[in-house]
C-alpha cells in the first residue's frame, strides 16, 4: 500500500543506473524466472504489494485483543510495535514474530522513533491510555499514517477539534474504536429507529456502567523509586498530563486508584458513554452535533443524567436499566427497542418489529458497504479512502456530549452549549474547561 515501497518510482536514472538495470533486465531473461504463488496473491494469499503494513502503539489489554484480530487478516502485515513497557512490546514482539514465523518486528519504546523511522507502515493500532489517544492519533496522521485509535477519542473538547483538523489536513483515514457501531443487534436497533418503525423518537437511554465518583479528584500517593527507563518509561506514560511521582498504583486501570479514575488521566462519562453515547448519536443521526442542555442530576447513579437536543429528543444517561453492558434504548411514539452486550437480538416492544430481522442487517450491509465487523470497517477504508462509521468527527462530537456532561457534574449546574460556536452560553467559567494544560513536549491536541 506504501508508495514508499518503491522508492526510485518517479525519480530519474542516470547512465549508470540506466546500464545496470538493463543489463540485469537481460540478466533475468535469459534464466527460468520462478515466482511463489503468494507473491502473486494466488491460493488465497494476498500478494505483498496489496498488503497494508501495520504497528501498533500501546499494546497492553484492549490493545494486545485488537492486534491478534489484526495478525489474522490475510491482508495486514505488521512490522512494528511500541509500548513504554518492555514486558508488553517484547511480548507483542513474540505475538507477530509467532504468527509471521520469523523475527521481523521490530519492538519500540517511544512512538516517536517508530513514526519517523517507518516509513513502510500505512496505518497504526493505536490502543494507549486514554490520555494519549488524541496526541498518539496526531502525530501518526502528521507522519502520513492511517490511524485506528481505541476510545474515548479525546479528553478535552479542544483536542476533539484538533482531531479533526489532523484527520482534514493530512488526508487520512481514522476510526474510534466503538466497536458496537458495527455489531449485528447494535445495527437492527438503529435500522428500526432510522425507519420509523418506533414512530417520532423522543428519549433515548444510554447505559453508563460504571461510575467514578464526583468531583474527579486525582489521588495523592507518595513516591516509589521509578523502575529502570528502559523496563518501564514513566515518563513517557504519563506523556502530555501533568507530572506525578511514579506509584505503581497508577500503572493498571484497575483497581482504584488506577489511572481509569483520575482526571488528570481519564474522563468519568466517557468511559462507558464513548460507547453507548456514541451509539445513539450515531444512530439518530446527530454525530455531528452535540445537545444543547445539560440537567445537572439530583441522583446521577440513580435516575441518571439528561440532555437535550436542539430537535427537542432527550437523551438519558443511567447506569441500570439492561441484561449486559453498555446498552441503548429507543423509544417512540409507536414503540421501542432496547440491546446491549450479551443480546442475541434486541428487546422489542412488539415482536412484529424484529420479523425481518436479517434482512435489516442484509439491507445495511448493502446500502453502507461496510463489513459487521468494526477493525475490518477500517481496513476497508484504509483501501477505498472511504469515511469510516465512526470517523474523527464522530469521534469528537460525541466525545464534547460526553465531557460537556462530565463538566457539568464538575460545576453541579446546569449548563447551556451552542453546538454551531462549540462553546458554553454566557459561561466563561465552563468555557475555560474545554481544554487542558499539556505538559511539554506534548503540546499536540
Amino acid at each position: 500500500m506504501s508508495e514508499t515501497r518503491q522508492p526510485w518510482a518517479g525519480t530519474p536514472l542516470n547512465r549508470r543506473q540506466f546500464l545496470k538495470r538493463t543489463l540485469a533486465a537481460g540478466s533475468a531473461l535469459a534464466m527460468p524466472c520462478i515466482i511463489p504463488a503468494a507473491a502473486l496473491g494466488r491460493g488465497g494469499a494476498v500478494a505483498p504489494s496489496e498488503r497494508i503494513v501495520m504497528g501498533a502503539i500501546g499494546v497492553g489489554g484492549q490493545g494486545s485483543n485488537d492486534l491478534a484480530f489484526l495478525l489474522g487478516e490475510a491482508d495486514v502485515q505488521f512490522v512494528a510495535v511500541c509500548d513504554v513497557q518492555q514486558a508488553r512490546r517484547e511480548g507483542a514482539r513474540n505475538m507477530v514474530n509467532g504468527r509471521y514465523g520469523n523475527q521481523d518486528c521490530v519492538a519500540y519504546r517511544d512512538m516517536r522513533d517508530l513514526l519517523s523511522a517507518r516509513t513502510d507502515i500505512d496505518a497504526m493500532l493505536i490502543a494507549t491510555g486514554d490520555r494519549w489517544h488524541t496526541p498518539a492519533a496526531i502525530l501518526a496522521m502528521q507522519a502520513g499514517k492511517d490511524v485506528y485509535c481505541e476510545k474515548p477519542g479525546a479528553l478535552t473538547i479542544a483536542q476533539g477539534q484538533a482531531l479533526v483538523a489532523a484527520e482534514k489536513r493530512y488526508g487520512r483515514i481514522f476510526q474510534t474504536g466503538a466497536q458496537r457501531a458495527s455489531e449485528p443487534n447494535f445495527i437492527v436497533a438503529g435500522e428500526l429507529l432510522r425507519q420509523g418503525r418506533l414512530g417520532k423518537i423522543h428519549t433515548v437511554y444510554a447505559h453508563l456502567g460504571y461510575l467514578p465518583d464526583w468531583p474527579r479528584v486525582n489521588a495523592v500517593l507518595p513516591a516509589q523509586p521509578e523502575p529502570p527507563k528502559e523496563q518501564f518509561d514513566w515518563d513517557l506514560w504519563l506523556g502530555p498530563s501533568p507530572w506525578r511521582p511514579y506509584h505503581p498504583a497508577f500503572v493498571n486501570n484497575w483497581p482504584a486508584p488506577g489511572w481509569y479514575t483520575q482526571y488528570d488521566f481519564a474522563g468519568g462519562i466517557p468511559q462507558w458513554g464513548s460507547h453507548t453515547i456514541l451509539q445513539c448519536q450515531l444512530d439518530l443521526g446527530l454525530a455531528d452535533t452535540s445537545p444543547v442542555a445539560y440537567e445537572y442530576p439530583a441522583d446521577l447513579k440513580g435516575a441518571g443524567m439528561t440532555v437535550h437536543f436542539a430537535n427537542g429528543i432527550k437523551l438519558v444517561a443511567r447506569c441500570g436499566g439492561w441484561r449486559g453492558s453498555c446498552g441503548v434504548k429507543y423509544e417512540g411514539t409507536e414503540g421501542w427497542v432496547a440491546t446491549a452486550d450479551g443480546y442475541g437480538r434486541p428487546e422489542v416492544s412488539s415482536p412484529q418489529l424484529l420479523s425481518d430481522y436479517q434482512k435489516l442487517v442484509q439491507d445495511y450491509t448493502a446500502r453502507t458497504q461496510r463489513p459487521l465487523n468494526h477493525l475490518r470497517n477500517f481496513l476497508n477504508c484504509v483501501r477505498t479512502r472511504r469515511t469510516t462509521v465512526t470517523s474523527a468527527v464522530v469521534a469528537h462530537r460525541t466525545m464534547t456530549t460526553n465531557l460537556l456532561m462530565d463538566i457539568c457534574l464538575d460545576l453541579k449546574r446546569d449548563l447551556k452549549w451552542d453546538p454551531v460556536r462549540e462553546e458554553f452560553v454566557g459561561d466563561p467559567e465552563a468555557n475555560r474547561l474545554r481544554s487542558r494544560a499539556l505538559r511539554s513536549p506534548w503540546l499536540v491536541g
